[in-house]
Order: structure tokens, then sequence, then C-alpha cells
């Protein structure tokens, strides 16, 4: 076992040593020292890739070490005695069925929060691909980092343009079994809560209320400028059917575009467009890898 076990990270380990070797031989560089725009989904993506990144060292210590311990007391056997051979077969019997069970929740466990992460992420880039059909005098954020007061936090879209300032949550859910009368692809939304085919709850609606009231606040703090960003529920995948209009916009992000065009009103001027947006462009551009 333990023979196994340095046979398959040994590639690992050898790999990485000749590649730290060969960049401090040629001292190669990147050209840039790149700090790009985050796109949709950039936090979630960066879960996705610390989850991957994370499965062989998270693979030994949940699948091999509870078949390297139980292997460890088999080879104690002989030294114990035989009055010890029943009780360390118990015991290595035992810690194998832990540890199948622990490994078997693991897997289980990290097979569902990689798979909510990647719809979370998909729904995110739909989004996206939307708002960049807005005119070009319409500047779109995503992902905007918050990590102030009771926790970290991000802003999934944000929007300003002429006809205002607009801060996007989106949400992503999966269709299911619906009630009789409902159907499986509607949600209504009733100005207090969303009316989805299985049951109603108000999920992502305070969200969106709260994120929008922090860049409010944010805005007028680096800017100066007193104006309130408007909260917007955008659901993926979902027609979506407004009875009440409520203090937060539900939208198919199909309709994105539309509602945030609006009539054509203009409240903001260039130069109000142009001095929020970089400071957003500030706050946004971190990515390096």
């Amino acid at each position: 076992m333990v023979l196994f076990v340095v046979c398959a990270l040994a590639p690992y380990a050898v790999g990485l040593l000749l590649l730290v070797i060969k960049g401090k031989r040629s001292k190669e560089r990147w050209p840039e020292d790149f700090k790009l725009l985050r796109a949709p989904g950039e936090t979630l993506r960066r879960k996705i890739f610390q989850m991957d990144e994370n499965v062989p060292q998270n693979a030994f210590l949940f699948v091999f070490v509870p078949w390297v311990i139980a292997w460890l007391i088999l080879w104690g056997l002989p030294k114990l005695g035989k009055v010890f051979v029943w009780p360390s077969l118990i015991l290595a019997a035992l810690v194998l069925i832990v540890g199948l069970v622990v490994s078997c929740r693991w897997v289980y466990g990290s097979f569902i929060k990689r798979r909510d992460y990647l719809l979370g992420y998909m729904g995110e880039r739909a989004v996206g691909e939307w708002l960049a059909t807005l005119p070009r005098e319409y500047r779109v954020f995503h992902d905007v980092p918050v990590d102030e007061g009771k926790g970290a936090f991000n802003l999934d879209h944000v929007v300003v343009g002429p006809t205002g300032l607009f801060a996007i949550e989106t949400k992503t859910r999966r269709k299911g079994r619906a009630r009789e009368g409902f159907a499986d692809h509607k949600v209504f939304y009733d100005g207090r809560q969303l009316i989805w085919p299985w049951a109603e709850d108000t999920y992502g609606l305070q969200q969106a209320t709260n994120e929008a009231e922090w860049l409010t606040k944010w805005i007028r703090q680096m800017t100066g400028l007193d104006i309130a960003a408007r909260p917007v529920l955008a659901l993926p995948g979902w027609w979506v059917e407004t009875r009440t209009p409520g203090p937060v916009a539900v939208q198919n992000p199909k309709n994105l575009p539309t509602h945030i065009l609006g009539k054509g009103l203009c409240i903001l001027d260039p130069q109000q467009v142009d001095l929020i947006a970089r400071q957003l462009d500030s706050r946004c551009r971190d990515v390096k890898d």
C-alpha cells in the first residue's frame, strides 16, 4: 500500500520539481503583471478550480489513509502475539469501514457542491451574455467583490449607463416537479415573494435589495453622487411573470437589456457614467490567474 501511494504521487512531485528548476534556470517571467477584469461567475470559477486542484490531496486523506492505517495494524500483528490477533483484526476492519463511510460522504458532498457551483457559474455566464448586448454607452461589471463589514460577498453584475445604476443578483435554480395547476417552467412575482411551481419563497429578493443598498452607499462615498442603485433579480431559464411590481425587479436574463434601457429616460450624463465606471473598474481588476 505504501509503495502504491509513493508510485502514485511520485510523478507529480518530480514534475513540479523539474518545472521549478526550469523556471529558475531560464529566468522566465510573464510579459506583464496582468490584472484583468472579473468575468461573470469569477468567484464560482475560483471555487470550482480550487476544488479540482485539491482533489489529489483530499483523495489521499480520505481514501488512502484508512487503508494505510489498517495495513500498519495488520503489519504489526506478528509482533503483538496471538492474544491480540482478533482485536487487531476487528480494529483494522473498523478503520476500513469508518474510512469507507467518511470517504463516501466526502465524495458525495464534493460532487453535490461542485454541481451547484457549476450551475451558478453557468447561470451568471448566461446573464453576462445578455448584458453584453447593451449599447456601448453602458458599462457592465461582473462579480464585484465586497470584503467589508460583516463578511465578504460579491455583486453578481453591476450595470451603469444613461438610464441609471443597476445591481443584478443572479439565482439559478433547477426545474423539477410542479404542483397541480402550475407549469414547471414559470415563476410568478407578486411584489413580496416568488411563486415557484413547488412552493413560495423570497429566495434572492432580500439579497438583491441589500446589495443595491450597499452599492448606493459605496458610490456615494467614492464619487459624491447621490444615485440609488436599482435592485434586479435575474432567474436564468425561467419564464417570469410579474403580477404586482415590487421593490425588486425580477427578470429573465433575455429581458434585462429592455428593462435597463427602460423608456430611455437619461438620469446620468457621460461624465457621471465614466466616474462611476472608473471606481468599479478599479475594484474589479484583480484577476491574475
